[in-house]
């Protein structure tokens, strides 16, 4: 009898242990959620700054305009409430989005805090230095959609997932020898000695 009640708590500890197991392991599709916002080079703007693998928001603070880069939309308050668009507030109207220096934040809607953000940054006021992805030679930003180089890299992706590789080949020389030729002198056979040699 006392075995038996050792068998059924052994049981127990051991499936206790296997939830617990289960438990403290990260699901694949938390693994799947994290690595896929780790990375967002291809969704960013062309306009937007080199160097950074992941940007949730844009704060331009010659504007004081944010930029949502998965939602494509600019936040910018006006009457004192955040507006969402499509595209810059009017007085914005002759604003180069593309000189303007941009600051990369990753933190849920930081428009809320948008007192400190213009406080923080607005030293960055007037900088037309900060190189952006559409003038980059780095492969990693043709990816993004509006770069110059990014039909190419579309062809080339293409070409990798057909297995093809980067000169459209399928191996050296096909198996027909490097040169096409039957031979160094042209030669027939040993007996015929219509060759060169």
């Amino acid at each position: 009898m006392i075995e038996s009640i050792k068998k059924y708590n052994m049981k127990r500890i051991l499936l206790f242990s296997f939830l617990l197991m289960g438990w403290m392991i990260p699901s694949t599709s938390d693994a799947q959620i994290k690595l896929g916002i780790s990375f967002n080079i291809g969704n960013q703007p062309v306009w937007g700054p080199v160097g950074y693998d992941y940007a949730e928001y844009y704060y331009m603070p010659d504007i004081d305009v944010y930029y949502n880069v998965s939602q494509r939309q600019y936040i910018y308050l006006q009457s004192g409430r955040w507006r969402f668009s499509s595209s810059l507030p009017y007085r914005a109207r002759n604003y180069n989005i593309y000189s303007g220096h941009k600051v990369v934040i990753n933190e849920s809607r930081p428009y809320l805090r948008n007192n400190y953000y213009k406080q923080q940054y607005a030293n960055y006021k007037g900088d037309r230095s900060q190189p952006i992805i559409r003038d980059s030679r780095e492969r990693k930003y043709f990816e993004s959609k509006g770069h110059p180089e990014h039909r190419e890299w579309q062809r080339e992706e293409q070409r990798k997932s057909r297995g093809q590789g980067n000169d459209n080949r399928r191996g050296n020389d096909n198996k027909k020898g490097n040169d096409n030729k039957r031979g160094d002198d042209n030669r027939r056979g040993n007996d015929n000695k219509k060759g060169n040699g």
